[in-house]
């Protein structure tokens, strides 16, 4: 199983430290077994968290067991700790994935880690870690960055980015997108990361009006489907359709329908070695073309190169 082991350091965001844990434990493989296995570790006993304060279960010496290694950020930029360096950096040596949230970026760039690579950081920050690391390439235009081991990530939400794009990476689109789905997250995100977003549909409360006809929608998105014959399937008219999609997933019909679609056609590319053109088929556009301008208007990259990026060897 998957380690993921969490560093706490004094005056940490208890938001940014409880986002992994959160959407980590709760991560599922199809089988339903646990895709992770969550640890909190710390310099100390005892860690301030500012509104309280926490016992880390773990010392240091978890972090030469980890996979993957998040850092989140404190609410106060201090010296990081030489024993907290030493450790990020032996398990960068060993190959170890290490990811920062917010201003964990800071404590990854007194490591050295991120000298000359992109990092980004929240925004109020950016400018404060560029001057204080000049060796570091920040953007505060995106989400996140994804550097294979080393990965950055902006403010608050977009942790929970990061954590998606993780998951995806390790375990596929259909195991993020139901880790998506618990976290609630949106349907997309702005930034310039939206490759590596989890393009799930909303969550729709359960008995809805609209569960069976979303669920009809997900079933049957190949088929060249119009607004009235959404609407018939529904039993109600397109005006009172649209008013209630908006209603209850921020959305239409017709949008809901095309990012179906596209959740399909990122499905294919990961596990099948089908053509772009057969899938764009696939998954109900009249033409390649038309797929492949849809697909990398909503994704942020072409089907082949997200293929590149997401293909299951």
């Amino acid at each position: 199983m998957h380690s993921v082991v969490i560093l706490a350091l004094d005056k940490v965001v208890p938001f940014d430290l409880a986002t992994p844990i959160e959407v980590f434990t709760r991560t599922r493989l199809p089988d339903g077994r646990a895709a992770y296995q969550v640890r909190v570790c710390g310099p100390a006993e005892v860690i301030d968290a500012g509104a309280f304060t926490i016992r880390p279960r773990h010392g240091l010496e978890a972090l030469a067991e980890a996979d993957t290694i998040i850092v989140p950020g404190r609410d106060e930029l201090e010296e990081v700790p030489a024993d907290v360096v030493e450790a990020l950096r032996a398990a960068a040596a060993r190959g170890t994935r290490i990811a920062s949230i917010c201003s964990g970026a800071f404590i990854l760039a007194a490591t050295g880690l991120l000298d000359g690579q992109r990092a980004t950081t929240h925004w109020a920050a950016a400018p404060q870690l560029a001057a204080r690391y000049p060796a570091i390439e920040v953007d505060a235009d995106v989400l996140y960055v994804d550097n294979g081991a080393i990965l950055t990530s902006a403010g608050a939400a977009a942790g929970l980015d990061l954590c998606l794009h993780l998951i995806r990476r390790d375990h596929g689109s259909a195991v993020a997108a139901d880790a998506a789905r618990l976290s609630v997250m949106p349907l997309e995100r702005e930034g310039g990361q939206a490759q590596f977003i989890v393009h799930d549909q909303p969550p729709t409360p359960r008995g809805s009006v609209l569960e069976p006809v979303l669920r009809w929608l997900d079933e049957n998105c190949a088929k060249d489907l119009t607004l009235d014959d959404i609407a018939a399937h529904a039993g109600m008219s397109s005006r009172t359709l649209n008013r209630r999609f908006r209603e209850q997933t921020g959305t239409s019909p017709l949008q809901w329908l095309l990012r179906a679609r596209i959740r399909q056609a990122q499905h294919l590319l990961e596990a099948t070695d089908h053509g772009v053109d057969r899938i764009a088929g696939q998954v109900g556009f009249g033409s390649p073309t038309s797929f492949r301008d849809r697909f990398k208007r909503i994704v942020g990259t072409s089907p082949q190169a997200y293929r590149g990026s997401f293909q299951r060897r």
